[in-house]
């Protein structure tokens, strides 16, 4: 289970977290929503071992993310705009980062992986400089998959996709569901998160406000209370 445990984060006299406490079980899509500053990044750059928080515990599997650094091993990172390399090919960015997460695949098990994503198949042997946004994305998550990332967390994932796009990444979002990954997305996309999430939250200024499954609200009813609490 990814878990934050009263997490706070204190940059001079400004919390950028206060008490901050969630979970993320095994197939479970938790997105938070939550205005520019209101500590999402910060979040996820605790989770990555990026920044220390002031008090309060980050723990991958019931171990602490800076007690033992090789939990992180766990978990994989999808940024707004997917960092590969642009001379090289999907499979080519696949079998590099692979290889420095410590995997060696064969040339079809990484087709496995860009199958596993739904990447066309006549865009594996060119450059990802000639590749969408969405594209690069299925790329990225394809990464995690052969990291065999237990958890994925994701920032602005959606931002920038056109309508295929975003209905392609939802669908790949529940199949890594459906397969026991742990998604943690912070978003402002209130549409997607509805459609995908399983649980949301609301933050601001550093505070989780609000929880809720999505069985339990419509998009027009977490905007109304978005709204509000921003």
């Amino acid at each position: 289970m990814l878990k934050a445990i009263n997490l706070c984060k204190l940059y001079s006299d400004k919390f950028a977290l206060k008490d901050l406490s969630f979970s993320v079980a095994p197939g479970e899509i938790f997105c938070l929503l939550g205005q520019n500053g209101a500590g999402k990044t910060t979040t996820i750059n605790i989770f990555l071992g990026l920044i220390r928080p002031t008090s309060g515990e980050a723990f991958i599997n019931d171990v602490s993310v800076f007690d033992n650094k090789s939990v992180r091993n766990f978990i994989a990172y999808i940024p707004e705009t997917v960092q590969l390399y642009g001379n090289l090919s999907s499979i080519e960015n696949l079998d590099f980062f692979s290889r420095l997460a410590g995997a060696v695949y064969t040339k079809k098990e990484l087709i496995g992986f860009l199958r596993q994503v739904n990447l066309e198949e006549e865009a594996y042997q060119k450059k990802l400089s000639t590749y969408s946004k969405g594209m690069r994305q299925k790329v990225g998550i394809a990464v995690a998959l052969a990291k065999n990332a237990a958890y994925i967390l994701m920032d602005e994932p959606t931002s920038g996709l056109d309508p295929k796009a975003s209905l392609e990444f939802a669908n790949t979002c529940r199949e890594l569901s459906a397969n026991g990954v742990g998604v943690f997305m912070a978003t402002h996309d209130i549409f997607n998160a509805v459609n995908i999430g399983s649980r949301i939250g609301i933050m601001k200024e550093g505070a989780l406000i609000h929880t809720t499954n999505t069985a339990n609200i419509t998009a027009q009813q977490l905007q109304d209370l978005y709204i509000k609490t921003i």
